[in-house]
Formats: C-alpha cells, sequence, structure tokens
C-alpha cells in the first residue's frame, strides 16, 4: 500500500502571518500564529505534489482524512519543558564540549574553570539550555569508558550554577542517572536511544524529556559511504517507529524532541535535503532541534576546512531553519548567532 507524507510549506510569518490565519488562509504551525502555512507537499516514495490548502477538500476521500489527521497533528500547541519555550522560535542550546577530541573545539574547554566559564558565557549570551558532552562523536571517533566520560564532565555538572538549565550529550544510561540525580533537564542522545539497552529504563523510570537523534551507524563508521533510497522518508520512518517503540516500553510523557543527525551518517546530498525539508518533521508531533553548527556541509559548500571558519555557513543554514519553524538551534557560537537572529527579525518585522 502506497505511503502518503505531509510536509508544511509556504510559510508566512509575523503580522502578515497573523492576519492570514485571521481570514483562514493560512494554519498555525504548533499554534503560533506568527508562523503559518499556506501549503501542504504531498510526498510518496516516488512522487511529490504541493497543493494549497484550500484545495485538500478536492482529495481523494482516504487522502483527504490523512491529510486532515495530519493537520491537527501539526496546528498543535507543543508543551514546553527543559527550561524551552517552544513558542518562542528558535531556542539556543549552547554546546559545552568537555572532550579532547571534539571535531571543533576538542581541548578547549575540558578544564574545569574553562568549562564552567565557558558556561556561563553560552547562557549570557542567549542560551536557553547548555548541552554538555564528555565523549566525542565525530566522524571516525571511538567510545570512551564510563568512568573517562563521567570523569570529564562531573565538576561541571556540580558547579555550574542551578540558575543554567543543562542538558546532558550521552549515550550511557549509566551517566544518564547520574546526571540526572545532579539536576539535569534534557538527555541528548545522539544514538537514538540504540547504544545502551537501559537507556528506555532510565528515561522512563525519571520521566526525564530527551532527544532522539537520527544516525546511521556508530559514530566510527557512519560517514563511511552512507547510503538511503530516501533519506527524507526513511529518517521520518525512523522517528515514527522509535515513537511507537517507546509508547509501548511505557515511557508516558511526550518530553521529546527529535533530531534528524545532520552529518550523522549523511553525505552532502543527504543533508541538504534534510535540511530543505526539515518541516516534514512537524508531522510528527514533536519539537524539532537541529544541529548544524560548523557542520562539514558547510565546508563541502565552501571549502572551509577549518570548522572555527565556518559561521557565515552555520548563521545561513540556522536562519533557514528558523524560517521551516525549527523550535531549538544546537549551537557553537551562540553570541553570533543570537545576534544575526535580531537583525534578520527587525529587517523583517512586519512579517516576524
Amino acid at each position: 500500500m502506497k505511503k502518503y507524507y505531509t510536509r508544511v510549506c509556504n510559510f508566512a510569518y509575523g503580522k502578515f502571518s497573523i492576519e492570514l490565519v485571521r481570514k483562514k488562509k493560512n494554519l498555525p504551525l504548533n499554534g503560533n500564529k506568527k508562523i503559518s502555512f499556506g501549503q501542504i507537499e504531498i510526498l510518496t516514495r516516488t512522487s511529490i505534489k504541493i497543493i494549497d490548502l484550500k484545495d485538500i477538500k478536492k482529495l481523494p476521500k482516504l487522502l483527504k482524512e490523512k491529510i486532515n489527521k495530519d493537520l491537527k497533528t501539526i496546528v498543535k500547541k507543543n508543551k514546553n519543558f527543559s527550561s524551552l519555550n517552544f513558542n518562542k522560535i528558535p531556542n539556543i542550546m549552547g554546546i559545552l564540549n568537555l572532550t579532547p577530541d571534539s571535531f571543533s573545539d576538542g581541548g578547549k574547554f575540558n578544564k574545569k574553570k574553562k568549562g564552567i566559564s565557558h558556561a556561563k558565557s553560552l547562557f549570557k549570551f542567549g542560551a536557553d539550555i547548555i548541552d554538555v558532552g564528555g565523549e566525542s562523536t565525530r566522524p571516525g571517533s571511538k567510545p570512551v569508558s564510563k568512568k573517562e566520560e563521567w570523569d570529564r564532565i562531573k565538576e561541571i555538572l556540580k558547579n555550574v550554577n542551578k540558575k543554567i538549565p543543562l542538558s546532558l550529550d550521552t549515550r550511557k544510561s549509566e551517566i544518564m542517572n547520574k546526571g540526572i540525580q545532579l539536576g539535569v533537564k534534557l538527555i541528548n542522545d545522539v544514538s537514538g536511544l540504540s547504544y545502551d539497552s537501559k537507556t528506555v529504563g532510565v528515561l522512563k523510570k525519571s520521566r526525564t524529556p530527551f532527544v532522539i537523534q537520527h544516525s546511521q551507524g556508530t559514530p566510527e563508521k557512519m560517514q563511511k559511504n552512507p547510503k538511503y533510497e530516501n533519506e527524507l522518508l526513511e529518517i521520518y520512518d525512523f522517528f515514527e517507529q522509535k515513537i511507537q517503540f517507546l509508547i509501548s516500553m511505557g515511557i508516558k510523557h511526550n518530553n521529546i524532541m527529535i533530531d534528524p543527525g545532520i552529518g550523522f551518517g549523511k553525505n552532502l546530498k543527504h543533508n541538504m535535503n534534510l535540511i530543505r525539508r526539515v518541516s516534514i518533521f512537524h508531522t510528527l508531533g514533536f519539537p524539532i532541534l537541529l544541529g548544524l553548527s560548523r557542520k562539514k556541509f558547510i565546508k563541502d559548500l565552501s571549502g572551509k576546512n577549518d570548522s572555527k571558519k565556518r559561521l557565515g555557513g552555520t548563521v545561513a543554514s540556522s536562519l533557514y531553519a528558523i524560517m521551516q519553524g525549527v523550535q531549538v538551534l544546537r549551537i557553537h557560537d551562540v553570541n553570533e548567532l543570537t545576534q544575526s537572529i535580531k537583525v534578520f527579525k527587525e529587517l523583517i518585522k512586519n512579517w516576524w
């Protein structure tokens, strides 16, 4: 049986959006009238068709019912959690890597004083939450022991001001559990809860919000010729199946974010298609997190091999993601990105 997918498109913003929603020409994205859509893209494995909202009524009965069901999910307001306000676009997740070998800033903040100072700076410059990681998952990296990972992060988790919300970037259940006990607000697992079979139990018991990220393969091998027949729809199916699995395992809350995993088992073509059509994931009904900061796709497009010189590409792709309604951006250069967002929104204030 042919499977259909719904992607919202043709967005409007700000006062213009509110007016279109009032006139019932557009529908609000996640209950937010300041960003709305007037068209949908209907996708299958073999076809793509864009139609106006007013033309949905002309579709065959079963397809029309399916689309209308999807739209009910898409317009529903996301519940806030982990200090994040999903009516605000975007929330900023600042990156604090406490590793000697992360792809962009490995070794820069892995001393206690430097780590705490950087967390304060990220929060001061506008980060809504700080993502703390003690194990590099860059392409080609190898796992570290639980002890080594915990030794890298424990002092930061214990000593950062409790007014600064922290997320924990880890694949290991034991690290998750220890972090949660120290007040971590969110778990960010790049393996999509597949690396450690005990992670689901920890999250179920603690009811801690978490991020499901898609990754094809492990960090050691994920960039060795990744292949998909249709990366966009396969990753959509991955999230749909993972969420159904988690429900079957007793996860009852909806405090979940989804991350398509840019650069995790994807080549340039895959990454570009995911970013261009990222709004398809709104149909799942969960906030979207996107990690674009300093990623290799920027090097592939611009030739900037030094990851620290990819700020322009980070800003450009982040602003595009905002216009697709992405709720959370994971960022190294928080000051520069928040500045660019303020300027961008002021320039289009009659739209936003």
